[in-house]
């Protein structure tokens, strides 16, 4: 599922995938390690749903829950507003725009 998200990220392609049972699509920002010591993905959801029901918005996606994730044909242009390379809440960063 790594290579996936950092394959991602690097060709800024959307994700599409599950968590917590509501279906999502979203644009891959940051993937790395967060403060609590789990792999997190920073992205910004442009599609679906969420238990919030704030979409579009950004979200922290711990990756042991993400369900059939899979890369999609379209791309994103850049970044969104309130994006900060270097992500506080992560201690080490794999990949980032």
């Amino acid at each position: 599922m790594n290579d996936i998200i950092i394959e991602a990220i690097e060709n800024r392609k959307l994700l599409e995938f599950y968590y917590k049972n509501h279906h999502r699509i979203v644009e891959p920002h940051t993937f790395g390690i967060s403060l609590k010591g789990n792999e997190n993905l920073s992205a910004f959801q442009i599609f679906g749903t969420s238990e919030r029901n704030n979409v579009p918005d950004w979200g922290l996606f711990t990756i042991d829950k993400i369900v059939n994730i899979k890369i999609l044909n379209e791309s994103f242009v850049g970044t969104r507003p309130k994006y900060t390379k270097g992500d506080s809440r992560m201690v080490e960063i794999y990949k980032e725009l």
